[in-house]
């Protein structure tokens, strides 16, 4: 996991910025008129990045924190179950 973690902001962030990627719900909205609209600023992470830190650093902190979760989720879940 921590190998995924490392390499993820190779292909989410510098190959994504060289190749020109857009998310496909960017580019329907951008063809469709519509204008992005805040909901405030209620996620530390908007677009899997983290205040303070280059792009490539906030990916793997963003994704660390996902993977955190996650894995709480399931230790919580199996303590409930009773495993």
């Amino acid at each position: 996991m921590a190998v995924l973690l490392v390499v993820s902001p190779v292909f989410g962030v510098i190959l994504a910025d060289k190749l020109g990627y857009h998310e496909p719900l960017d580019v329907a909205a951008e063809k469709l008129g519509l204008q992005e609209r805040s909901l405030g600023e209620w996620t530390p992470f908007s677009d899997y990045t983290f205040p303070g830190l280059p792009d490539t650093l906030g990916y793997i902190v963003a994704g660390a924190v996902g993977v955190a979760v996650i894995l709480a989720i399931g230790y919580v879940a199996a303590r409930r179950v009773g495993r």
